[in-house]
């Protein structure tokens, strides 16, 4: 049986996601304007530093941020009164057993957001994302090694880094250095796109899909790294959601959708199969954890999800098929919802 978290938990969580929603829209410095690109409507704060118009991207369109952007007044006289309803917010949720994270991991966390870089499209995966689904699905986790991890793994698309038409405001390589990163050695020196850790073995990586038949390293435009390329990755962040991080008054971040992180989780297993058990023993744990969830509380979702993998092609139906014949409760489960 899957253990849950109180209700008051689940909504504070969901209280604290939406306050640091209305805190970025406060941030605002100018005027939002509104900018369409390729039949998509992008909303960019547009204010002047000396002689120059600067445009800073704010997000895409859609109902909830244009009811933010009318409130824009409101907003930003409520600020102070909005930290401190968050700093309590979190103090329950501290006091209703969620797991958080640790000063070292929450202040990075917080100075990438502060730089940038998930408002331009990075997208948190790995089982940091994992553990996050702990607030957006109301799951209580045990510290089993399905939630433990050093490393922070942040993915995005290099065409949509090209298209926001903006960069983070201060280098990552600046941002990562204040954190004791050096960038990793790497087959092209000049491309950097992970960095550990000098006083441990915390890694950070920064990923983007692949489109073509190699895993190379591509550029990313916004974030002003380079990135390694992977199959199967652009399943996995297609339509992301926020996610809050219960650290001091709170940090905004973008994780991938709780459904496409559990299927996904079942196609790297299979990849990994063989030359990294341990990594593909953990993809299969949460990827079970998940999907016995979701299959509760989101079968609709789950079984779209499920679906469009298994509609992208055979290879990804063979991936599917081998890790599901290791986990045959989950397999169940999937057929359950599928029907």
């Amino acid at each position: 049986m899957i253990a849950r978290h109180s209700t008051l938990a689940h909504a504070a969580y969901h209280d604290l996601l939406r306050s640091l929603q209305d805190e970025a829209v406060s941030d605002l410095r100018g005027t939002p304007t509104r900018v369409e690109r390729r039949g998509r409507i992008y909303w960019y704060d547009t204010y002047r530093v000396g002689s120059d118009v600067r445009k800073a991207y704010i997000g895409e369109d859609s109902e909830a941020l244009r009811e933010r952007l009318d409130s824009l007044a409101a907003l930003k006289a409520d600020r102070e009164a909005r930290r401190r309803a968050r700093t309590r917010l979190i103090r329950i949720l501290r006091a209703e057993g969620f797991m958080g994270v640790d000063a070292g991991t929450g202040s990075l966390l917080a100075a990438l957001a502060g730089a940038g870089v998930f408002r331009l499209g990075g997208t948190i995966v790995g089982t940091h994302a994992f553990r996050l689904y702990e607030g957006e699905l109301g799951l209580r986790y045990g510290l089993d090694e399905a939630a433990q991890t050093d490393d922070l793994d942040i993915a995005s698309f290099e065409r949509l880094s090209l298209a926001l038409a903006d960069t983070v405001s201060e280098p990552l390589q600046r941002v990562l250095g204040d954190f004791a990163f050096e960038p990793a050695p790497s087959l092209e020196r000049a491309k950097a796109w992970r960095w550990r850790q000098t006083r441990n073995d915390l890694l950070v990586e920064f990923l983007t899909p692949s489109f073509s038949d190699t895993e190379e390293l591509r550029p990313l435009a916004a974030l002003g790294v380079h990135a390694q390329s992977l199959h199967y990755l652009n399943y996995l962040i297609a339509e992301p959601i926020l996610a809050a991080v219960p650290y001091r008054s709170g940090v905004m971040v973008q994780i991938p959708r709780p459904e496409r992180y559990a299927v996904h989780k079942l196609i790297v297993a299979d990849r990994r199969a063989g030359r990294d058990a341990l990594k593909a023993r953990k993809d299969l744990l949460q990827a079970a954890f998940l999907i016995r969830a979701l299959a509760e509380d989101r079968p609709d979702d789950l079984t779209e999800a499920y679906a469009d993998a298994r509609a992208a092609g055979p290879r990804w139906r063979d991936r599917l098929d081998a890790s599901l014949a290791r986990l045959p409760e989950t397999r169940t489960i999937l057929e359950g919802v599928a029907r």
